[in-house]
Order: C-alpha cells, then sequence, then structure tokens
C-alpha cells in the first residue's frame, strides 16, 4: 500500500483527492496541508512515500526549497500536481528530483497510475518534456565544446566541413597547410573523433558548424 501525503491550497482539491482514493486497494492518503511550512511536519509525523504536491503551494516560493525538502527526505517520492504548464515547470523540477509532474487537468486514474509507478522508482514526464531536456542537454554540451575551440579552431572547422582541403583551408587562411594539419588533430582530439568524417558529423550534430 503507498501511503500518499497531499499538499495543496484548495479545499474542493483535498475533497476530491480524499474522495478518489478513500476505497482505492493500492493508495492510501494519509496527510492532508495545505501550507509548505506544513509539509515538513507532515513528514516527521507520518510514514509518506509520495508526497502529491501543488506547485503553487502557499509558502512554496521556489523550486530550491523542493531540492533542500528531498535533500532531508530522500526516501519521499515527491509528484507535482499543478495548473501550470509542464513543458515548462517541469525541467527545473526534474533537476531538483522530482519524480513526476502531473497536470490537474488529467483524470485521475492516470494520477493514481502514476503514483504507484513512481513508488517503484520510476520517473515520469512527458514525451514533449524528454525531448526538451535532451535539447538543454545538447545545447549545454555544444556550448562547453565551444568553449573549449579556439576561434581559428572553429574557423578551420567550418571550412573543413564544407569540403575544403587542407591545402584549400590554408590558402583561404593564408596559413601553412602544415598549420591546418595541426588544427585539424586538435580538433580529432578535441571532439574525440578519429577521422574527418566523424569529425564533420559531430561538428554538424552539436550545431558548432
Amino acid at each position: 500500500m503507498v501511503k500518499l501525503g497531499l499538499a495543496d491550497n484548495h479545499p474542493v482539491v483535498h475533497y476530491g483527492i480524499k474522495s478518489y482514493f478513500k476505497e482505492h486497494s493500492d493508495i492510501s492518503l494519509v496527510g492532508i496541508v495545505d501550507n509548505f511550512d506544513m509539509v515538513e511536519e507532515m513528514l516527521k509525523r507520518k510514514d509518506i512515500d509520495v508526497l502529491l504536491m501543488d506547485l503553487e503551494l502557499e509558502g512554496l516560493s521556489s523550486i530550491n526549497l523542493i531540492k533542500a525538502l528531498l535533500k532531508d527526505y530522500p526516501k519521499v517520492k515527491i509528484v507535482l500536481y499543478s495548473n501550470l504548464n509542464e513543458q515548462i515547470y517541469a525541467p527545473n523540477a526534474i533537476k531538483a528530483g522530482v519524480s513526476s509532474f502531473v497536470e490537474k487537468t488529467e483524470k485521475l486514474d492516470v494520477l493514481a497510475s502514476t503514483i504507484i509507478k513512481v513508488n517503484r522508482g520510476a520517473v515520469i514526464f512527458s514525451e514533449a518534456v524528454k525531448k526538451n531536456m535532451a535539447l538543454i542537454s545538447k545545447q549545454a554540451k555544444s556550448e562547453r565544446l565551444y568553449r573549449k575551440l579556439s576561434s581559428r579552431e572553429i574557423e578551420v572547422l567550418r571550412y573543413l566541413s564544407n569540403g575544403k582541403k587542407n591545402k584549400e583551408v590554408a590558402e583561404a587562411l593564408n596559413l601553412n597547410e602544415k598549420t591546418i594539419s595541426t588544427y585539424k588533430l586538435r580538433l580529432l582530439a578535441k571532439l574525440n573523433v578519429t577521422n574527418l568524417v566523424d569529425l564533420v558529423n559531430k561538428a554538424k550534430t552539436l550545431e558548432i558548424v
């Protein structure tokens, strides 16, 4: 049986969640609070597995408060239950350690299924959020690589990506052909590839060129 705690401002939500889970075979609602300041007290008094929390909960001024809460109560899983848009707020929630984000427009059976899965260790977010997170991660990686490459190396890489040979790049940049070879070797090492084809493909994937 999953022991559920609810933290939400609205009495109508309290009533709805309490009514739905009253006879539930797998989930038992063991505590309700309507202010973030009361959440820790509830966690101290009650043995709670999953905390269902409104992102607009009174007293919840920052996602960092959730991060700190999870640090103090690492065994508790948090499911955010909100009217706010998941795609906008979920990425920071994921970083804070939240296990799922369910919009209040979802059916209660979807919420129940999410609570059960989260209690078993799953982290559940929509495909749109996962794609956004992957894009953010890719952009961050690209930005790190940009910082690793010098402006001249990026310039050489762009010429190579356009199919230019070492000699042509050397002429275009008014450099020695041997110098271009040296730049190419540095680029291979910094982008962790072994040949020109992979170098160009990786540069395009990371949107460096």
